[in-house]
C-alpha cells in the first residue's frame, strides 16, 4: 500500500510488529506451563517488546533527524540561491534606471538646444 492510501512502509511495518508480539504473549498464555514459567515468559517478552520498539523509535528519530536536516540544508540553499537572483535583478534595473534616466537627459538637452 502507498503513503497515498495512509499507510506508509514504517506503519505496515509496526503494525506487524505489534502482531507479532500480540501472537506471541498469546501463545504464551496459552501454552501448559507452572505459573512462574508464564511469568518469567511474559516478562521476557515484555522485555523484547520494549527493545523493539525503542529500537524503532530511535530508527525513526534518526529519520526524521536527518530528513529535517536535509530540509534544512535545501531550504537555505534555496534562499541562498534566490537571494543571489534577486541581487542580479535589482542590479539590472538600477542599470536600467540608471541607462532611461541618461537617455532623457539627453533627450532634454537635445530639445532644448533646437
Amino acid at each position: 500500500m502507498s503513503e497515498r492510501e495512509g499507510y506508509g512502509l514504517g506503519s505496515i511495518f509496526f503494525a506487524f510488529l505489534m502482531g507479532g508480539i500480540v501472537g506471541a504473549g498469546l501463545a504464551l498464555l496459552i501454552a501448559p506451563q507452572s505459573g512462574e514459567e508464564m511469568r518469567r515468559r511474559i516478562r521476557d517478552a515484555a522485555e523484547d517488546v520494549k527493545d523493539k520498539t525503542t529500537g524503532y523509535a530511535e530508527e525513526v528519530k534518526e529519520k526524521v533527524t536527518k530528513g529535517v536536516e536535509k530540509g534544512r540544508e535545501v531550504i537555505s540553499e534555496t534562499l541562498e540561491k534566490g537571494k543571489e537572483q534577486i541581487e542580479e535583478k535589482k542590479s539590472a534595473i538600477a542599470s536600467a534606471i540608471e541607462a532611461g534616466k541618461k537617455a532623457y537627459e539627453q533627450e532634454k538637452e537635445r530639445h532644448g538646444k533646437a
